[in-house]
């Protein structure tokens, strides 16, 4: 099934998908629906069955190909048009199937447009397209629906068109502008507990690909460390992570590769995040729905206490952006 028909699939909920200001639907219970606008929640006054709900996302999940079953509560799968849609299930769920649909809106944003809508400065946007075409490896941190995505998708079509790119996700969501463009997801086990493509197995099988550039959707477990073996080898990339300040992001990145439990130690981890990342650059939702970049930090190769050092570069200070003492370039 190559086209999805809103109407059909998401019947009772469809006007919030048709709907171009809606972000994201979640459904709590069959009487707690929510929308986020301009990155606010709202309760609907939308009141379904929970048969309504099952129906609705057994429509959806005949075109991804996933399942959801006792075996596998949860299910994160993409729709045809590029949203997000994730199910939790009893009785990982107390009562009531949970569901979430993050719509895809914003495609092809550039940084210049992100810039015109208050996400960052002119500057910072020429700044950060110079630091992607000439290789640096940035690191995209935030909190959940801060707009890491679509930044990361801003600075990937920024990569050089003669340059190859693979990008490495576990639901696609990336639509990067670029011509020369591989794109790949994990895939979860089959009913027998076999078949399972995580993204570690993405990565080695990325650089057997002849990239230029390698993107990573997110980075949240043991694959950090295949990703950090990957950039220290002169490859170029970039990647997000769930971090509250570029600081915390660093030291994130420096904790999830002892996941892999491959003999992996800090006194390793900690030169080679030095070396690997140049910069961090944290974005943030404010309570009145606004997303801006709020931290610019380089990475500056240097590394005390098993602790990779970085310096601000850019600091929102709530009103304006306060120039460090380091530098993107």
């Amino acid at each position: 099934m190559e086209t999805m028909e809103p109407n059909l699939v998401f019947g009772p909920i469809a006007p919030f998908i048709n709907d171009s200001t809606v972000e994201e639907i979640w459904i709590n219970s069959p009487e707690r629906i929510f929308v986020a606008r301009a990155g606010k929640s709202q309760l609907t006054n939308l009141v379904l069955s929970a048969e309504a709900v099952r129906e609705l996302v057994d429509r959806a999940l005949l075109w991804s190909g996933r399942r959801l079953d006792v075996s596998q509560p949860f299910v994160d799968a993409r729709l045809p048009d590029g949203s997000r849609l994730h199910v939790v299930i009893p009785e990982i769920t107390a009562e009531h199937w949970a569901v979430n649909i993050r719509k895809h809106l914003l495609h092809h944003i550039s940084l210049k447009e992100l810039a015109t809508r208050g996400v960052m400065t002119p500057e910072i946007a020429t700044q950060l397209k110079e630091a992607v075409r000439s290789g640096l490896n940035i690191l995209v941190s935030g909190g959940t629906q801060a707009g890491k995505t679509t930044l990361l998708n801003a600075l990937t079509s920024e990569v050089p068109l003669t340059q190859r790119v693979i990008t490495i996700e576990e639901v696609f969501e990336l639509h990067p502008n670029n011509p020369d463009l591989v794109q790949m997801q994990t895939r979860g086990p089959n009913l027998q507990g076999e078949g399972e493509i995580p993204l570690r197995k993405l990565i080695k099988e990325a650089l057997r690909m002849r990239p230029s550039r390698i993107i990573v959707g997110e980075v949240r477990e043991a694959e950090a460390l295949d990703l950090l073996i990957a950039l220290n080898s002169g490859l170029p990339g970039m990647g997000t992570i769930h971090a509250n300040s570029a600081r915390d992001a660093i030291t994130k990145l420096q904790t999830l590769p002892l996941l892999a439990g491959e003999n992996i130690s800090h006194k390793f981890i900690a030169p080679t995040v030095a070396s690997a990342i140049d910069i961090v650059v944290q974005v943030s939702l404010a309570s009145d729905g606004t997303r801006r970049i709020v931290e610019i930090s380089r990475v500056t190769g240097r590394y005390e206490n098993d602790r990779a050092e970085i310096e601000n570069v850019w600091q929102w200070d709530g009103e304006e952006y306060l120039k460090g003492l380091g530098s993107i370039s």
